[in-house]
């Protein structure tokens, strides 16, 4: 388990440090603003931007 979380980076860390303090409610957030911030870099690249508008 620790090589995957060596693996990982600071994802690892961050998911490590969540199990440690029992904070399992803070994953859908986590997931949820990752979602938004890939949404907002894919809707600023001008390639990608009309297949996002639909969803809007």
């Amino acid at each position: 388990m620790r090589d995957i979380i060596a693996r990982l980076g600071i994802w690892g860390e961050l998911i490590q440090f969540l199990w440690r303090r029992k904070l399992y409610w803070l994953v859908p957030m986590i997931l949820i603003i990752g979602l938004f911030a890939l949404l907002i870099i894919l809707g600023g690249n001008p390639v990608t931007a009309p297949f996002l508008y639909p969803l809007f």
